[in-house]
């Protein structure tokens, strides 16, 4: 895709966002903010009984660039292990923004995998979430 595209791929993620809204429960939720900007992002994971994120999804406010990031950003760690989200590159998801940004929009474009890196590894041994499996 050009640029213009992935520019109108932004701004329809922004109006009509993918995996919006909350999940509960939720193996793990967390829910931080860009004081630069006033950007917040929470993040719901539910793992599956091999902890592969089972559902995702996000809610909160803020720029085109954080809100269009956080939705490709629960699209493609759906059916990811535990290890594979704490893993996930930024590079990979600033490819899938798609655009060239400048630093205070990297920040934005990164908000959302700060946040999901944050809470999984707030999460206890995946022992703890689904006995008898591991990763």
């Amino acid at each position: 895709m050009d640029s213009s595209m992935y520019r109108e791929q932004i701004i329809d993620l922004y109006e009509n966002p993918l995996n919006y809204g909350e999940l509960d429960p939720a193996d793990f939720s967390y829910e931080e903010d860009n004081p630069l900007c006033g950007d917040v992002i929470r993040i719901d994971v539910r793992l599956d009984e091999q902890n592969r994120v089972a559902e995702v999804a996000w809610s909160g406010d803020g720029c085109a660039i954080s809100q269009a990031s956080a939705s490709l950003l629960t699209e493609e760690i759906k059916g990811l292990t535990l290890d594979e989200v704490k893993a996930f590159p930024k590079e990979t998801l600033l490819e899938l923004i798609g655009v060239q940004l400048s630093m205070a929009r990297v920040k934005c474009a990164l908000l959302s995998l700060k946040v999901l890196k944050a809470g999984a590894y707030g999460l206890p041994d995946p022992e703890e979430i689904h006995p008898g499996h591991k990763e």
